[in-house]
């Protein structure tokens, strides 16, 4: 199982963790930001397929911002993907 760390940009988290093994997910924590919503997600990510989450993420916008804590961790997961 392999940890990540990524900082995301215009959310209120400002990092994101979490670990991967055989394209699962597992232990993702949303650092700062809303803690009921990081629990929320962390309970249902965990032992998720990772493609399959990029896939229902991405795009999701909070506000104004054009991103959101769910399409960051969508790009967090494909960067860790294709490394």
């Amino acid at each position: 199982m392999k940890t990540y760390e990524y900082r995301p940009k215009n959310i209120c988290a400002q990092k994101i963790t979490f670990a991967l093994e055989n394209e699962a997910l597992h232990d993702v924590k949303f650092h700062g930001g809303c803690g009921g919503f990081s629990k929320g997600m962390t309970n249902m990510l965990e032992g998720a397929d990772a493609k399959d989450t990029i896939r229902r993420l991405e795009g999701v916008t909070c506000q104004n911002r054009g991103t959101s804590c769910p399409a960051e961790l969508a790009k967090a997961l494909k960067e860790a993907i294709q490394e």
